[in-house]
């Protein structure tokens, strides 16, 4: 399917990766059992958290390491899934399924207090670095120049993730007292930081021409797959002569198809978020007025209204 068949086991489920993500699910299970009682506060984890937790871990080996990250080097349009599913759909799963005990314990060394981070964690800083990493690396030289250098690949992927994870975190900042926005302002960033991506995405979906040569240069493409396939990357050259061997669309219509997906996707994600937080604004609410109520005081005071 979609030509993953004239790949080896290695290449569309990168073993060591797989194990890497195995081993942290594994340590996640020991931490919230076994060892929760090495921690202060250690609540029992509820299983929506954990199936939270598990499945972010799936999704994100599926994207970096399975069969979907070697289809992101096959069509534009995994790669633009893969993009919403690791930096939009991933991280708030991620802090979501994680117990606050945890983010405290991980959290509570002095280092963490230096001004530098408290700067960085400032929510327009931490919106705008994600939006300007995105943005930077769809322009299509950088794209093609940092899919084509494997250190600087692995490295900027890693700073998407963190700077996405930052960004979430405003958004479900599993710690109350180290909130920083109202769940006003809340709304609000999470409608702004769809807004920010879209003039990235406007302008992958409405190019009059294929905008990215990993997708659409032969030559370019081999050098990509050099970093995600074993053997001699330029035995698929000669085998199936490019990209477009795997791809049932124009390089055009891939392109204009990935930029859709990724909006579509991240509209999904922060419709979800915008529910969630205006429900955890009601049932606030809701309960400060039952609280009222159930005071005397407060009850004598609403009955002479």
């Amino acid at each position: 399917m979609w030509g993953l068949e004239y790949f080896s086991f290695r290449d569309l489920w990168s073993p060591m990766f797989l194990v890497f993500m195995m081993a942290i699910v594994v340590l996640y299970t020991f931490v919230i059992g076994p060892w929760r009682h090495r921690f202060a506060g250690n609540e029992p984890v509820s299983v929506s958290r954990q199936l939270a937790f598990v499945f972010s871990i799936a999704v994100l080996y599926l994207t970096q390491g399975g069969p979907l990250n070697l289809l992101g080097h096959l069509m534009f349009t995994f790669h633009m899934t893969n993009m919403a599913l690791s930096y939009i759909l991933v991280p708030p799963l991620l802090i979501y399924g994680i117990p606050d005990w945890l983010w405290r314990k991980a959290f509570s060394a002095n280092f963490w207090r230096l001004g530098v981070f408290r700067l960085i964690m400032n929510p327009i800083i931490s919106l705008g670095a994600f939006t300007l990493l995105f943005s930077f690396y769809h322009m299509p030289d950088n794209h093609d120049w940092i899919m084509t250098h494997l250190a600087m690949h692995r490295f900027y992927y890693i700073l998407l993730f963190v700077s996405a994870m930052m960004m979430w975190w405003h958004v479900y900042c599993p710690i109350p007292e180290w909130k920083r926005m109202s769940n006003l302002l809340t709304l609000g960033y999470v409608f702004m930081s769809g807004l920010l991506l879209t003039p990235a995405c406007a302008m992958i979906i409405f190019a009059s021409e294929p905008l990215f040569a990993v997708y659409n240069d032969p030559q370019v493409w081999v050098k990509a797959m050099g970093y995600c396939v074993s053997g001699d990357p330029a035995a698929l050259l000669s085998k199936f002569h490019g990209p477009s061997f795997f791809n049932l669309m124009s390089g055009k219509d891939d392109q204009q198809l990935g930029g859709i997906v990724m909006k579509l996707l991240q509209e999904f994600v922060n419709a979800a978020a915008l529910y969630a937080v205006f429900m955890q604004w009601y049932r606030r609410e809701r309960a400060k007025e039952d609280d009222n109520v159930t005071d005397p005081i407060a009850a004598r005071r609403l009955n002479n209204l």
